[in-house]
């Protein structure tokens, strides 16, 4: 047997996995919501012994054995916020957890809040997803709009109104002159197409 096999120098080096970013983001947000969970237990415990010597005044606390984490979300819940973490696209998987993180700071949740804190977060997220979609969709709808009325505007700008050429008849010229009006609507502009000119 040759020592190359046990060091594993011909292998190429590991890539990173060619997962797809959906399931990246599930998993890391995912990650983020454990760790908050952990961290959540840890302060409860913490606050826990601190009233156990406040009210005894003692400190047993190197007398007891915590588990290493007792409180677990219910599949049902988990499979409902790992659905909601694929709405997340992955630009805002980084704002996501930073606001996670604060609100935990600041709100500092029980270990059964940390979840519904969490999802509170994720439909945030999905809601202002929501708004920059249709805002872009808006825009693009719009950009289109202006596009179509510019192509009128040039259409219209080949035809003229010239309200200021001579030829052009008014009611106070019949007035003056005596005559009587022609049967044309005369508050219209005469309108002439650039090729008279």
């Amino acid at each position: 047997m040759s020592l190359a096999s046990w060091f594993r120098w011909n292998e190429p080096p590991n890539r990173i996995s060619q997962r797809n970013p959906t399931e990246m983001v599930v998993e890391t947000l995912m990650m983020e919501l454990s760790w908050q969970i952990k961290e959540a237990e840890k302060q409860q415990r913490e606050r826990e012994n601190e009233y156990r010597k406040i009210k005894t005044g003692v400190d047993y606390g190197w007398l007891v054995s915590y588990p290493k984490q007792s409180y677990d979300i219910s599949p049902g819940e988990r499979l409902q916020l790992e659905d909601m973490c694929t709405k997340i696209h992955p630009s805002y998987c980084g704002p996501v957890i930073l606001r996670f993180r604060q609100l935990t700071a600041e709100y500092e949740p029980e270990v059964q809040e940390v979840s519904r804190l969490f999802r509170s977060v994720l439909q945030e997220a999905v809601e202002k997803i929501k708004e920059e979609e249709d805002a872009k969709k808006l825009a693009k709808q719009w950009n289109t709009k202006n596009k179509t009325s510019l192509s009128l505007t040039t259409f219209k700008s080949r035809s003229k109104i010239s309200p200021f050429i001579s030829d052009i008849k008014t009611i106070s010229e019949d007035v003056e002159r005596g005559t009587q009006p022609t049967r044309r609507v005369w508050s219209m502009p005469e309108f002439r197409n650039a090729k008279d000119y």
